[in-house]
């Protein structure tokens, strides 16, 4: 039987954590049909998301990070 958790692998590549233990993710929308977008909204979807201030959410990712 196993120890450990196994770290959930489709989540790593999504998720990195910050040396403060906040979760940032790369935003959305940002793959195809950009041709309509204007350039301030393609440079706002350039920035790094940020998970913070929702604990459950934290918590879900962390465990499947392998962090806690």
């Amino acid at each position: 039987m196993a120890t450990k958790n196994k770290t959930n692998k489709s989540v790593k590549k999504r998720i990195k954590v910050t040396g403060g233990g906040k979760l940032k993710h790369g935003k959305v929308g940002r793959r195809h049909l950009n041709a309509h977008m204007t350039g301030k909204r393609k440079r706002q979807l350039r920035q790094a998301g940020v998970i913070e201030g929702r604990p459950s959410v934290q918590k879900k990712y962390k465990i499947a990070l392998g962090v806690l």
